[in-house]
Formats: C-alpha cells, structure tokens, sequence
C-alpha cells in the first residue's frame, strides 16, 4: 500500500504524509469521520478480477455488524453498490428510509441511524466505495458543507488510490481502525484513582464495554449483582461469561445502543428469581452500563436462554436475515438464480455457480453464472440421477458435500478428471424444502478454499432458504407458464387475410396476478363481409380468460350462421346471462363491408374506437350502444352504420390501454388519438407497436390491453 500526496497535505490528512508501505485507507477514512463527526464508516475496494465490493477497513463498529456485506456485487441493491453503480451520493436519513429503500439492511440493522455512500472514482475507472453513518439526531438532509467535505474527501483518496495504481504500488485490506480513547478528553478533570474509589462507593453496578462488547471495568457492585467474580468478567462479553444472558434479544440491545447512539435498556432474570435492570449508555468509544435490581417485574417470564458462542452466532443471523430479505423479492427461477450470484456467493467468495433441479429422473440445469463457457455449466443437463457425479448424489442424498480441492473432488469422482470446469474448489448444498429435495446448489471457487465447521454451517443453513425460494420460485414458473398457454390458446394464433381489409393486433397481459386476463380480439371473415370483435371481461384470473374463451366462440359461432351485428350480441348476452356467471363483459362489433366501404356497429358498454380518416383526423365513434354483457337479459343494442373509405384506419382497443392512475380518461383518449393522427400512414405492425409502446414499458399494468387495427384498402 501507499500514500500519494496530491498537494493538498494537512494536519487532518496523514495518508497524504504516508511513506510507501504505510497504511492509505484507515488515515483517511479516520479523517473524513472527523471531518463531517460521523461515528462510523467503511471503504470498499473493487475486487480485481470480480463486479465484487470487498470491504478493506472499517471504523467506528465492530466488523462483525457488517458481516453480511462485506463482500457486496455491483448489482446488489445496497447503499455503496448503487453508488458505484450511478456514480452519486447516496443519502439515507433515517430508520424508515432505509425500511422503504433497501429493505435488507434494515431486516438486519433495525436501527435509528442515517447513512451516506460514494464511489471512489476518477474519469472512467472506479476503485470502491466508501459509507459513513450518523445517529439518527442528524437532521433529514445533508448540509451543503457535509455534502462538499464527503465529495472532496472521496475525490482525495480516488486521486491517490489512481497514482497507487499507476506506480504499481497495490493498495489492499487494512487493520480496522482502533476504538478511539476517551482518556484525552478527561485529563485533569478528576484523578484516575479518585474515580475508582468514587465508582466503587455506588449502590449499584457499573461496568464499562468497548464496542466490542468486552469488559473493561466493573465495580464491586456489578460482580455482586452478576454473581461473577471480577477476573470472571474482564475482557469478556457479558452474554459469553454468563449463561442466561446469552440471548439474542439482549445482545440486539447492545448493537442498538452503539448503532443508534441512544440509550437502551432491558430487564434479565438472574436464577433462580433475581431481576436485573440493564441500562446501555453508548458514546463512540464503547458503552457504559448501568445495573440496579428491577422492580415489579416478578409476574415476567422469559424463554430459555440460548447457548453457543456470541460471535458465530450474530454472523450467523446476519447473513441468513440478509438472504431470507432478499429471497423475498425472487419471484421466478431466474430470479433465485441472479440472486444468489449477486448476493449470496460473492458474501462466501464463491466465483461461479450452478443451480439444478429434476424431472423425469434426471437433472435440470435451471441456471447458472459465473463460466465464460455455458458449455461447461450445461453439461449436466439431463444426466441420470444415478449418475456418479457429485450434483445429483447431494440431490439424491440430501447430504451436502464439500471438495477444498480438485484433488478431493476427482478421487471421489474420478469421472470428473475428463470434464475439468477451471475451478478449484466446491460446495454441493442439497436444495431441501417441505422435507423433500428441490434441487442442488453449486458454489465453486478459482482457488483451493478451506471450509471449516462454522462456514459449513452457515452455507447449509442458508441453502435452506434458497430450497424455499426455488420452491416457490418453480411452482410460480409452472403457474406462469399455464398461464400463458392458456391465454395463447384462447386468443387467434394470426389474423386472416382478407380483401380490401388490412389488419393488426396486439395483446399485453397484466404485470400482476398470474398476467392472464380477460381480453380478446377476433378476426371473422365470411362470405363477401368480414367481422372484427373486441372485448372485456371482468376479472385477471383463470375464470376470466375461460369465460372470454367461450364468448369469443360464440361470436364466431353467431356470425357465422349470419346474425345481424346487434342479433349477436343479443345473442351473447343471453349466453352469458344463461352460464350463471356472475362476471360482466364489455364488446364492439363490427360487420365490415370493404367493397360498398360501410361498416355497422354494435356496443356494449365498451370504450368508443377511434376512426383515422386519410386526411389524419381522428373521431372517436361515441355511437349508441346498449348495457354491458351479463346484465339484463331482455337487453337490445343499437346498430349504426358509417363509411370506411380507403385509407381509413379503425383502431379498437380494450380500456387497459387508455386508463392508468392519476390520468383521466378523456386526456388519456385524446392522446391516443393525437398518436393515431400523427402515425397513421405507417405500416400497420409498426402503428400498432408505437400505440402500445409506452405502455408496454410501463413496470406496472393493472389490467391486460388488447388492441386491434384495421385499415381499409382500395379494391
């Protein structure tokens, strides 16, 4: 590592004086902290070779709250991954900003405090990240000199991480920054002894914690109420020394308090029946606790404390709220597979990865990431279940296996000599959910990887969580996929072709639901005549598209014996009123006769079609019509006739493309129109394409379009 001076050296920046060999991050982390009085914060460099952030020092907290990110991908939706990503500040000011925009971390820090992340950048290259956090007493918003001093000092260090570059000096991880001494700001206010005996003549118990957690101090009161004598305590975490404080939720107290910087407090039974009242003053350097006997608190009762080592143990939880956070936001199998390429194996330094699953006996590839050559991943699909390779044994067997080297891996599975994939070590998780095996997650790693108990240990339990997700994640695939089916059978596969009639169509499902709808368009050419129909049913479900199923055949049906336009819909109303259902449905119906250029209309209740005339004005056809489909059985619907002259373009359309919130429907028809009017004259497919365009983009659509274009041409 190095420090470059750019010119800019002072008192508050000793990485500018730093020889060649000393410490680059930590000064100049230390001295941003100063700088804008934040009580904690990181840098991150990006990985060499990876779009991995890994953290190269930290300050101000113990690591071990940040476990889960301290390797964090590019694409991950966190603080100092989107701040490389848009080249920006990012400013969280609070506990419910950070529920709101990146919920993972508050699953995990649920805590009141404000954050602010950067990119290390010059011109086109990035070299990491650095976050800074804040009590939540800091007010909502950054102060322009905050805001200048965290740019300047980030362009700094950018500045000297590039020079480090360009003499090929290379900058790595660093020692985590010491907990500063309050020793300095208490000289000559009172004498180290004197205080001693001061704190020892207190009726109640005093211990002091570092931000660690570890005991630096504790009065004779203290040991007495703990029933532990002093040499039991020192330097040791409370929850580690005595059993039933090992419990979780007092442990969150502690990380609360220092997060936060606010007090915090809670109550602990002593066995067999002493309650105990804990008060946590926290400052930057540690925290101070205060412990009195509680009061009234007999009638409490609390779970059975919780044993195993408090270190492992917040690791553990942190990494498996992190991934069951971000689990929740995988809706396909796709998803799971981005997801754990993007969260979950960058955490564990895992370079490559492959999903599998079954059907029929044998392995499914259902994704992978990480292989320059898809070859390599996808050689496994559709190998036999018996086959003797690790992925399907793990699936088979539900026992996880895990190789630290080629070495192992190929003297269990000599096979594997004859298919090298470039990796150098593996993990196999056996994907398990509701007691049965979904499939086999395949962490793999460039160099030999040791995997000691705890690691196995968290990476089994966070398979766990992954089996769940790709359950959920396949049964949505399956659902989705019968979805779709369903919806591709019931609607025409292609328009007919027809004289003197061009025609187009489009339909886009709902982004909610199960994206099925009750939409429908139809196309019906008969002797001499053609007819077009467009409607919608009520609903987003399988009874909608099964019900627009059976009126569209209907139609077709009545059209074709030669009903008159408002026969059928006499006709399907009817149909609709004898099924029993209790659903509505709206239509337009056309009879068009391209050779006398007329057309006869009938509606129910349906959105007016709009009418292009080869001059580009658009008239919207609000012509009489009769009551939706399914209401009144002795319903009529009126009939109107008007011309189609060549040139002329019909445009129907379901009422999904025209409404959206906060829009009202009379602007959001004239604009389609004013689109219709000013592209008209292009080829039908691409009108149809621009009329749906700024909706097909759209990331929500409450309901399913259809659209469907007709243009009349000269005989």
């Amino acid at each position: 590592m190095v420090g470059v001076s750019d010119g800019q050296a002072s008192r508050r920046e000793p990485s500018a004086l730093a020889p060649v060999g000393g410490p680059l991050l930590s000064p100049a982390l230390a001295a941003l902290m100063e700088d804008v009085h934040a009580h904690s914060g990181a840098v991150y460099l990006l990985a060499p070779d990876e779009p991995v952030l890994e953290m190269a020092v930290m300050a101000g907290l113990p690591r071990v709250f940040a476990a889960p990110w301290e390797r964090v991908g590019l694409g991950a939706p966190l603080p100092v991954a989107e701040a490389v990503r848009e080249r920006r500040l990012v400013w969280v000011s609070g506990e419910e900003q950070m529920a709101n925009r990146y919920p993972r971390v508050a699953v995990v820090l649920p805590y009141s405090f404000a954050l602010a992340a950067l990119p290390l950048a010059c011109a086109d290259t990035v070299y990491g990240a650095v976050f800074v956090t804040w009590p939540d007493s800091h007010p909502p918003e950054l102060s322009g000199r905050e805001r200048d001093q965290l740019g300047a000092a980030c362009d700094r260090l950018a500045t000297r991480l590039a020079r480090a570059v360009e003499k090929s000096h290379p900058v790595g991880p660093e020692p985590d920054l010491p907990t500063p001494g309050a020793t300095a700001a208490m000289a000559g206010t009172l004498g180290s002894g004197e205080a001693v005996r001061m704190v020892a003549r207190l009726p109640y118990g005093l211990c002091a914690l570092d931000l660690h957690g570890r005991v630096g101090y504790a009065n004779a009161a203290a040991c007495e109420l703990l029933g532990m004598p002093v040499g039991g305590l020192l330097g040791t975490q409370l929850w580690a020394s005595l059993p039933w404080l090992n419990d979780p939720a007092y442990e969150d107290c502690y990380r609360a308090a220092l997060i936060s910087q606010h007090v915090t407090s809670f109550v602990a039974l002593r066995p067999p029946g002493d309650w105990l009242s804990f008060r946590l003053y926290p400052s930057t350097s540690g925290l101070s606790v205060r412990i009195s006997r509680a009061r009234a608190v007999s009638a409490m009762a609390r779970a059975e404390p919780r044993h195993g080592e408090a270190t492992t143990r917040l690791v553990t939880i942190s990494h498996v709220l992190s991934l069951a956070g971000a689990l929740t936001e995988a809706v396909g199998v796709q998803d799971v597979v981005q997801l754990i390429a993007s969260e979950f194996a960058p955490t564990v330094g895992s370079q490559a990865l492959i999903l599998l699953g079954s059907q029929g006996g044998r392995l499914r590839v259902l994704g992978h990431r990480g292989y320059p050559d898809a070859a390599i991943a996808e050689r496994f699909d559709g190998e036999p279940l018996t086959a003797q390779i690790p992925g399907a044994h793990v699936l088979t067997s539900g026992v996880p296996a895990f190789f630290e080297s080629r070495r192992q891996l190929e003297h269990l599975y000599p096979a594997r000599r004859a298919t090298p994939d470039g990796m150098a070590a593996w993990a196999f998780l056996p994907l398990i959910a509701s007691g049965r095996p979904v499939g086999t997650c395949v962490l793999a790693y460039a160099e030999p990887h040791a995997f000691p108990a705890d690691e196995r240990a968290i990476l089994t339990s966070l398979s766990g969580l992954i089996a769940l997700a790709l359950e959920r994640a396949l049964l949505y695939d399956a659902k989705h996929q019968l979805a779709h089916g369903l919806q591709a059978a019931l609607l025409p596969h292609s328009l007919p072709s027809l004289p003197g009639i061009e025609a187009a169509a489009r339909y886009l499902p709902a982004t909610q639901g199960m994206e099925i709808g009750g939409d429908f368009y139809d196309l019906v050419p008969t002797v001499g005549r053609a007819a077009a129909v467009i409607g919608d049913v009520q609903g987003h479900n399988v009874t909608a598209a099964g019900l627009m199923g059976q009126i569209r055949t209907a139609v077709r049906a009545y059209t074709t014996v030669g009903q008159a336009p408002g026969q059928v819909m006499r006709s399907t109303n009817r149909l609709m009123i004898d099924l029993g259902t209790d659903l509505f449905a709206s239509c337009v119906y056309l009879r068009l006769d391209p050779a006398r250029g007329r057309v006869v209309m009938a509606r129910a209740g349906h959105p007016p079609p709009l009418l292009r005339k080869p001059d580009g004005q658009v008239r919207v056809l609000d012509l009489a019509g009769g009551p939706l489909l399914g209401i009144d059985a002795d319903a009529t619907y009126p009939t109107t006739e008007f011309a189609l002259s060549p040139g002329s373009v019909l445009a129907l359309y379901t009422d999904g493309l025209i409404e959206s919130p906060g829009v009202d429907i009379e602007d959001a028809l004239a604009e389609l129109g004013e689109r219709l009017a000013g592209s008209g004259d292009e080829p039908l497919d691409e009108l149809a394409d621009r009329l749906v365009r700024h909706t097909a983009t759209a990331e929500e659509r409450l309901d399913d379009i259809a659209l469907l274009l007709l243009r009349a041409r000269a005989s």
